[in-house]
């Protein structure tokens, strides 16, 4: 399961509206407790790819940048969204192709027309590439709280 708080559901959501026609990207960080992930937050990150309307790529520099600011605040990257623009919430086989972090949640909001709509997720599983696939995976998104003590 996926817990977001509405605040961060909501930056997704209005990230993937203003990057419209192309796509959005970014990276979840959180706190993982049993089965759950637990986003406490989103970092938009610059669209990298050559073809922003219909793919999403995360520069290495972005990534590592990502990385270091989760370290420095004790928490770590559980998944990655991006927005399908005029397209449904369902991970496309170049998405499936092109994740390599077994594990991670892969959020994906689809923007019609301008409007952001349905969001879901979906878990990277299997326990190598040649087995990797998309299963989805339920998001629960509440009212925003204290932050949960790193553990």
């Amino acid at each position: 399961m996926l817990h977001l708080p509405q605040s961060v559901y909501h930056q997704l959501r209005r990230h993937g509206e203003a990057a419209y026609p192309n796509e959005c990207c970014g990276v979840l960080l959180g706190d993982l407790s049993a089965k759950v992930r637990w986003i406490r937050e989103a970092i938009a990150v610059d669209n990298a790819s050559r073809t922003p309307r219909n793919h999403y790529e995360i520069s290495p520099r972005s990534l590592i940048e990502v990385l270091r600011q989760a370290r420095s605040i004790g928490i770590e990257i559980l998944g990655f969204y991006h927005s399908h623009p005029d397209h449904p919430a369902q991970p496309s086989s170049t998405d499936l192709a092109e994740a390599h972090w077994l594990g991670c949640s892969y959020l994906i909001t689809e923007v019609r027309d301008g409007e952001a709509a349905a969001t879901r997720a979906f878990h990277l599983a299997g326990s190598r590439e040649e087995d990797k696939h998309f299963e989805p995976e339920e998001v629960a998104v509440a009212p925003d709280a204290p932050a949960r003590p790193v553990q």
